[in-house]
């Protein structure tokens, strides 16, 4: 992922073995990484389980929160796919009854939305 690229808030993709390395210790029995993505200091993942979104904070980023959003609590979702002027694709997740969308992630161009789309339409719609 291009520092120009993080900077204008895309996110790009991260190794499977790099997420497990650091974010092993979070998963529960039997729970497996799908596909990760990394945005500056902030990473969210996608498990077979659920979406962890991991927000470090501070100046130093030693505070960290970790949000769990079980599928079955997402009660829609939206992706845009990255145009030819469009330099990035976007998530949307909408969490219970709200509104507003709870989650917009922006992805770079080096990742495929249909991938993302793919793992939470199979978890939702079990």
């Amino acid at each position: 992922m291009g520092l120009f690229s993080a900077l204008m808030g895309n996110a790009g993709q991260v190794s499977l073995e790099s997420l497990q390395n650091e974010y092993g210790k979070l998963m529960i029995e039997g729970e497996t990484i799908e596909i990760g993505f990394k945005l500056i200091r902030d990473t969210f993942l996608f498990t077979n389980k659920r979406i962890l979104l991991v927000e470090k904070q501070g100046i130093t980023g030693s505070k960290i929160e970790y949000k769990s959003i079980p599928y079955k609590s997402i009660t829609r979702f939206s992706v845009e796919s990255a145009g030819t002027f469009d330099l990035d694709a976007e998530l949307k997740i909408w969490v219970s009854s709200e509104a507003n969308a709870s989650i917009v992630k922006q992805f770079n161009k080096s990742v495929n939305v249909y991938d993302v789309q793919k793992i939470i339409t199979y978890y939702t719609c079990k």
